[in-house]
């Protein structure tokens, strides 16, 4: 699967108004796109899992598993260094 990594940009402040000028204007080269290799079912059994995950985990907790989940988050905000 590709990297989510951002574009390269040059270092040097003139090679990188340059490219920001190209950008702008749209004279920038556009960078090949990488084919989709993914397998279709899987994506579809993905998306049908994802849509009904969390109500169906939802539906699954009791009240009190549900309360002690929420306060084990709110204590690990709290306890952030800020």
């Amino acid at each position: 699967m590709p990297t989510r990594a951002s574009k390269k940009r040059p270092r040097d402040t003139n090679q990188l108004a340059w490219a920001i000028v190209q950008e702008a204007t749209g004279q920038a080269e556009k960078p090949a796109e990488m084919p989709d290799t993914r397998n279709p079912a899987a994506v579809a059994l993905s998306k049908l899992g994802a849509s009904k995950g969390g109500k169906a985990r939802a539906a699954s907790l009791s009240a009190a598993k549900r309360s002690a989940i929420a306060r084990k988050a709110v204590l690990a905000r709290w306890q952030k260094k800020r």
